[in-house]
């Protein structure tokens, strides 16, 4: 089994940051793409900005210059530094991956999911 774990959330005021980690275990063989999306009460779930694991980034134009990926690949982990937060921002924040796992039937990639961390930004 592979599970992806996130931590970092929580309140902050406008203009402040957090810091996003998601971290993958679990009998894996590679993590290709990982990404970060966020959905609010009634709304769909965007996509907020994702990185291969050579480091090419790709990110949403609303938080171009104040949100940057990263990851660790030998920690298998993922991070969202989040800068000048504003309120429209709060969320839930999951993150994902395209993981190879050992014991699949066939080597393949297949999404997994975390279970979601709590963004607050209060005006």
């Amino acid at each position: 089994q592979v599970q992806l774990v996130e931590s970092g959330g929580g309140l902050v005021q406008a203009g402040g940051s957090l810091r996003l980690s998601c971290t993958a275990s679990g009998r894996i063989v590679n993590i290709a793409t990982m990404r970060y999306w966020r959905q609010t009460p009634g709304r769909q779930r965007d996509f907020v900005a994702s990185i291969e694991p050579i480091g090419t980034t790709n990110s949403a134009d609303s938080v171009k210059g104040r949100f940057t990926i990263s990851r660790d690949n030998a920690k298998d982990t993922v991070y969202l530094q989040m800068n000048s937060l504003k309120p429209d921002e709060t969320a839930v924040y999951y993150c994902n991956a395209d993981i190879m796992r050992i014991g699949g039937a066939r080597p393949t990639y297949n999404q997994y999911w975390g279970q979601g961390t709590q963004v607050t930004v209060s005006s």
